[in-house]
């Protein structure tokens, strides 16, 4: 006979474990504070399906049912995944983030099996884990090079978009992430000789970042350098901020041009509308810090930097499928810069 427990207050431990230690990586490392925020996005999400959709989520000892209470059972968690996705859709999550949260609870499952002994069957893996291929979007080098020189559009800036202008700059030059921008302190460049050089060891990867900086660079560095060693250099943005202040900065610098940008709903793809809510985006509405990674990768390989030096800069392994994606829009660039070489040539 089935004897049910409520599913949330177990998911509410999931995440206290976590946060605590309790629970580990494989590697016997603690769980990022990131991912436990995404745990905790997920349980909101689960608690507001369960309101509003009137779904009684428990969980039931699957070892101690019988044939047709299994059966009864295994359509229960087919059901909710069906009715949790297409919640989630309603919201206007896109196919990432419906996976991404479908591989949380996956994740709890496993928890629930591994460390409560909970034998709770193997109905999570029924769910299916969407992913979309999302179209990378870069600064072109020419508007990169807008950004670094153009003293005039400098000038014109407010303070604090300045300062954006500045951290998006160095993180479209050194591929660093949003996460370890900020962590960077005097401790982190060193000088050889007449050449500065960055030293980072990635928060997320932790793959060591070695790079010699160019004079730009350099004077973004010294312009924020603090005598206080440990002191971050650069002031701090929360994310969203940052973001805001982005898309600001781009429409200033008039990177307006139209753009089509689709994003995934269980597999079709949906143009994304404009800030007027029209058909088709500008591009500097979808500038975000994403943008400074992609952009710094992509500019080494359009401009000719080899592919395994571009990976070694950027700590990419050697059979990375992302890092395929960014080779693949460089060729397309450099086909498409290419073309117009070969247009003039058939000119007569």
């Amino acid at each position: 006979m089935k004897k049910a427990k409520p599913l949330l207050p177990l998911f509410n431990q999931f995440i206290n474990d976590t946060q605590n230690g309790n629970r580990l990586k494989k590697n016997g490392e603690r769980i990022k504070k990131e991912t436990v925020q995404n745990y905790k996005f997920a349980l909101q999400n689960l608690t507001e399906f369960s309101i509003k959709v009137n779904f009684d989520l428990r969980i039931c000892d699957a070892s101690k049912l019988n044939k047709r209470e299994f059966i009864s059972e295994k359509n229960y968690w087919k059901k909710f995944y069906k009715k949790f996705t297409e919640f989630l859709y309603k919201k206007g999550c896109y196919d990432n983030y419906v996976g991404t949260t479908i591989k949380m609870i996956r994740v709890f499952f496993n928890y629930l099996k591994e460390d409560k002994n909970l034998q709770t069957g193997d109905f999570h893996k029924m769910f299916y884990v969407r992913k979309e291929e999302v179209e990378i979007l870069v600064l072109s080098p020419e508007q990169l090079k807008f950004l670094i020189h153009d003293q005039p559009f400098e000038q014109d800036l407010k303070p604090k978009l300045k300062t954006v202008k500045d951290i998006f700059v160095f993180g479209c030059t050194t591929g660093l992430r949003f996460s370890d921008i900020f962590r960077l302190t005097n401790k982190n460049f060193e000088k050889q000789q007449d050449d500065w050089y960055l030293k980072m060891k990635s928060q997320k990867t932790k793959t060591y970042t070695f790079i010699k900086l160019p004079a730009y660079a350099i004077e973004i560095y010294k312009k924020y350098k603090s005598k206080a060693i440990t002191k971050p250099l650069f002031p701090v943005f929360t994310l969203s901020n940052f973001n805001d202040l982005l898309k600001i900065l781009g429409e200033k610098a008039d990177f307006t041009h139209p753009i089509t940008f689709s994003r995934e709903i269980q597999g079709q793809p949906k143009h994304l509308k404009n800030h007027n809510g029209r058909a088709g985006m500008r591009f500097c509405d979808k500038m975000s810090s994403h943008m400074m990674r992609r952009t710094a990768i992509t500019t080494l390989l359009i401009l000719g930097m080899p592919e395994h030096l571009v990976r070694k800069v950027s700590g990419h392994s050697s059979n990375s499928n992302s890092f395929n994606r960014y080779v693949h829009y460089a060729q397309v660039y450099i086909d498409r810069e290419i073309d117009k070489v070969h247009d003039k040539l058939g000119e007569y």
